[in-house]
């Protein structure tokens, strides 16, 4: 097993970007292999899971297809994306992702870079989802 020690300083390290003196933004990057069937990754993956912020799921399916970004849309999400944007941005969004939700990642991948490249912004993106 894992000593519960040995996770406190990784932790607080990611937790860094919260606590910025002064305002400020610090972003950190990690990466974790998931899936590999080691019960250890499986344990030190889900304890730092709830360090970020944001959850961004790759696909190897969709890279295999040689669809670009390869990401998994309905697995990858912000956490509090509620402070981040409007009330009417948000609600698009919910009506895009309920769509998401009954295709798999392939399907939901392909109908987001068909939609993208009828539109010129993300703004009129969303407006599309709602039409």
């Amino acid at each position: 097993g894992v000593d519960a020690n040995a996770l406190h300083k990784p932790k607080r390290f990611f937790g860094a970007a919260r606590n910025i003196e002064n305002g400020g933004s610090l972003s950190i990057i990690a990466t974790a292999l998931t899936e590999t069937g080691s019960k250890m990754d499986e344990v030190i993956f889900e304890e730092f899971k709830g360090t970020g912020n944001m959850e961004l799921q790759l696909d190897r399916k969709i890279s295999n297809r040689r669809i670009f970004p390869a990401i998994d849309l309905t697995s990858s999400s912000t956490r509090r994306d509620d402070l981040l944007l409007d009330e009417k941005t948000i609600q698009r969004m919910w009506v895009m992702r309920k769509y998401l939700a009954d295709m798999n990642p392939v399907e939901a991948m392909e109908f987001i870079n068909d939609r993208f490249k009828q539109t010129r912004n993300n703004e009129e993106f969303l407006i599309s989802m709602n039409g």
